[in-house]
């Protein structure tokens, strides 16, 4: 596995903790990759964000 496959199977962190820059970094190394790998890994990083949400709301009350 080269470099830049590695980087788009990396969790993304907690985003409080996380620079915004390495999600970046790691973003412009998924759009290098081909468009197959290209598309699996940004549907990858997306339901890591939605869940990160998703968490986040978990203890409020919507009214």
């Amino acid at each position: 596995m080269d470099e830049s496959t590695a980087n788009q199977d990396q969790p993304l962190n907690d985003s409080r903790d996380e620079e915004p820059s390495a999600l970046l970094t790691r973003l412009r190394v998924i759009e290098d990759q081909p468009l197959d790998t290209r598309a699996e890994a940004l549907a990858h990083v997306h339901d890591e964000l939605h869940a990160q949400l998703e968490s986040g709301d978990a203890g409020r009350t919507h009214a």
